[in-house]
């Protein structure tokens, strides 16, 4: 069985001398993990794309037991994230939560699109950190079926106002409900409603005001922590920055 697809290293474990464990997102396999064999050394062909964070095309062949890659070009190695620390963590971050969500042997275009996307974004300072985060964790949750209901208050129907969202429900509620959560005002529901409903290429389309930007990315960490139970040491990290 041979593969050829476009991937990216979310993760590089070297294995003995010169080989390297490279985990991948790809977009017709999902997270896959493949040996480069003497990719670790620096005049091999491999060396380049399978580091961290490149972007680029794989040649991959399935073993008996193990899955290897026998070519790889790189594409995009976004030099730009890895001369600053604190984007660096976050696409880290971004990675983790990546090999984390997206099953192995599916299709996962739309997973790849996002987070290159926000990397791209990030790395050219097109918008805030805060803003890419929120963004690149709430599709991926929408892309995971964690998908929250932002539609209306299941009690009384209302759909704006005074609101607030649960995290462990993944539901907007009323104040008058009773329901505990996290406040969320109009301008902060709209802009989760918006990344939730539209397609890739909208939904970074939209600006917040400094004050909600932050209550934005609080809420959309918060969901997915809660929901997912992921592992956090990358987040952490990046929150430690």
């Amino acid at each position: 069985m041979r593969m050829t697809t476009d991937a990216l290293v979310l993760k590089v474990t070297d294995t003995g001398e010169s080989d390297r464990l490279v985990t991948l997102l790809t977009a017709e396999y999902g997270v896959l993990r493949a040996f480069a064999n003497r990719a670790k050394k620096i005049n091999s062909k491999m060396h380049g794309a399978t580091q961290s964070l490149c972007y680029g095309d794989f040649s991959i062949y399935k073993s008996r037991d193990s899955y290897i890659i026998d070519d790889a070009v790189a594409k995009e190695v976004f030099f730009g994230l890895r001369s600053d620390i604190e984007k660096l963590a976050l696409s880290q971050y971004f990675c983790s939560v990546a090999s984390e969500l997206v099953p192995e042997m599916e299709p996962a275009r739309d997973y790849l699109r996002v987070i290159l996307n926000s990397m791209h974004l990030l790395e050219k300072q097109k918008r805030s950190n805060d803003f890419i985060k929120a963004v690149t964790e709430l599709k991926f949750m929408v892309f995971s079926g964690f998908m929250p209901d932002l539609t209306a208050c299941p009690h009384c129907g209302a759909a704006d106002g005074d609101m607030v969202f649960s995290v462990e429900d993944g539901c907007i509620y009323c104040k008058s409900s009773g329901k505990k959560g996290e406040r969320i005002n109009p301008t902060v529901l709209a802009a989760m409603r918006h990344v939730c409903s539209n397609p890739i290429e909208k939904i970074y389309s939209f600006s917040l005001p400094a004050s909600d930007e932050k209550r934005f990315a609080y809420l959309c960490e918060r969901f997915l922590v809660s929901q997912t139970r992921i592992n956090t040491k990358t987040l952490e990290f990046y929150k430690s920055l």
